[in-house]
């Protein structure tokens, strides 16, 4: 369930608390994992947490618990990683389990549930529910059996899924019929953001929103459609647009 970056940051965290009782600085972590800045840890930290394999406690500068580690955590100690060598120059002794980190290899190898590590550029495989179309709340469409894998990069952090855009009345948002949309869950937005919005329980759409006084609108971007306005009890924000991923054939 976890990327390349993610199992790497997750085995060399867990070892320094083996070793030494204290999580590793944002700066060890950069170093450890190259990466050029601290927001990529800050990243990836996030992305741990919201899988359950880590958490930060409150109050406490430098304080990471490892909750889990995965199924693929060890292997023999012979096969020394990269990260391991460079943890073994810097000073650090191995844990006293004699536990070894594995690292996920950029090659695309499949793991449990629907994310993997897809190659060196860092790709998720997050759930493509089909398309987004009147009738049809997100609920139903939900099926995992259909992934798109879209780079890191894309994303923020939090969940995300994919919807498949059906029609234009979003083509001057750049948005075109056939997209795939990157949407991030989320049941709260802001006036302007790009939603998707289930209205009266019933139907699923991509719309801006525009929030009226009490009410809220739902505006198109292109001319040709009409900006429908709702109660805000008839309005359930199903998550934001965070990306678009167009295939040319």
């Amino acid at each position: 369930m976890l990327t390349r970056k993610q199992n790497e940051l997750l085995m060399f965290i867990n070892k320094r608390l083996n070793d030494d009782g204290v999580s590793p600085s944002f700066d060890e972590m950069k170093e450890a994992l190259r990466l050029k800045s601290k927001s990529g840890i800050h990243r990836l930290i996030t992305g741990l947490e919201e899988r359950g394999f880590l958490r930060r406690l409150p109050h406490r500068a430098r304080a990471l618990q490892v909750l889990k580690l995965p199924e693929t955590a060890a292997m023999p100690a012979a096969n020394v990683t990269p990260l391991l060598a460079e943890a073994r120059r810097a000073g650090f002794a191995e844990s006293r389990e004699g536990f070894v980190p594995q690292i996920v290899r950029g090659e695309r190898v499949p793991l449990a549930g629907a994310i993997q590590a897809a190659n060196e550029a860092q790709a998720l495989s997050l759930p493509l529910y089909g398309r987004i179309a009147a009738g049809t709340p997100i609920e139903a469409l939900r099926d995992n059996s259909t992934t798109v894998d879209v780079p890191v990069s894309l994303l923020g952090s939090g969940a995300h899924y994919c919807l498949e855009v059906q029609g234009d009345s979003m083509v001057e948002a750049g948005i075109q019929n056939g997209d795939i949309a990157i949407i991030r869950s989320a049941d709260s937005a802001e006036s302007g953001d790009i939603v998707v919005a289930l209205i009266d329980d019933t139907e699923a759409t991509l719309k801006r929103l525009r929030k009226k006084g009490a009410s809220i609108a739902l505006e198109p971007a292109n001319a040709a459609y009409e900006t429908r306005i709702f109660g805000p009890d008839r309005v359930k924000i199903q998550g934001r647009l965070a990306g678009l991923y167009r295939r040319y054939n």
